[in-house]
């Protein structure tokens, strides 16, 4: 059932309001992609020398510019981390937008929410946001030691927090805070399994920079689905 929630979500790619929120995705994740680039490639400049000396053959030169090439590989990597808190960033800022294209297509006649302020969404985003880069900081010590087991920490870790977050802004919508924590408590295995299918094409460079929408809409059918149960 999963899938089908995620397969209506793609049915509905092409709506005004998706492809509004895409194009802000887009420019989101490029603003955030060039801002650490430049402060990495400033941190190279400032911190590497022109050449160093090497015994036995004397100063070789172009360290720095070797180092700034390198720097475009480090950020492609960095790239599939970076998105991870730019979802999350989604799901609190365009939850909104997004749910209600769903609601007004697949649901229609549902009463009217109550739009939380901005000021109170803006502080969860920026705290799931911090939680996610503590513990994804975290994880980065652990991949060298589970090897080839690594995506599955990645997938397994992310699709919790994802789900988690992206589950309790859809239902808190509908059913207020305590209404979505005991619900999200209730399936909590069928919600981590959908946040891993969010979190697995967050690794896909270009693919991910849809994924934060389909997420939204995924939960919302999901939501409304359980909720009918």
């Amino acid at each position: 059932m999963i899938f089908s929630d995620f397969a209506k979500s793609l049915g509905q790619l092409g709506d005004g309001r998706f492809l509004r929120v895409m194009l802000l995705g887009v420019a989101l994740a490029a603003a955030l992609l060039t801002g650490a680039y430049a402060a990495l490639l400033w941190l190279i400049e400032t911190f590497t020398p022109g050449s160093i000396d090497i015994p036995f053959v004397g100063p070789v030169g172009g360290l720095d510019t070797l180092l700034s090439w390198g720097s475009i590989l480090l950020m492609i990597v960095l790239s599939v981390f970076l998105m991870i808190p730019v979802a999350s960033a989604f799901s609190g800022l365009f939850l909104e937008d997004v749910a209600q294209a769903v609601e007004d297509r697949h649901y229609p006649g549902l009463p009217p929410v109550v739009r939380p302020s901005f000021g109170d969404t803006l502080i969860e985003t920026a705290n799931f946001i911090g939680l996610l880069l503590a513990l994804n900081t975290g994880a980065l010590l652990l991949y060298p030691f589970v090897g080839p087991f690594s995506p599955l920490l990645f997938w397994g870790m992310n699709g919790y927090l994802l789900g988690r977050e992206y589950f309790t802004l859809v239902a808190t919508r509908r059913l207020g805070r305590d209404g979505a924590r005991a619900m999200r408590k209730a399936y909590s295995l069928r919600i981590w399994a959908a946040g891993v299918l969010m979190a697995a094409p967050l690794s896909i460079p270009l693919i991910n920079l849809v994924i934060p929408v389909l997420g939204i809409a995924t939960f919302t059918h999901m939501f409304h689905r359980l909720r009918r149960q």
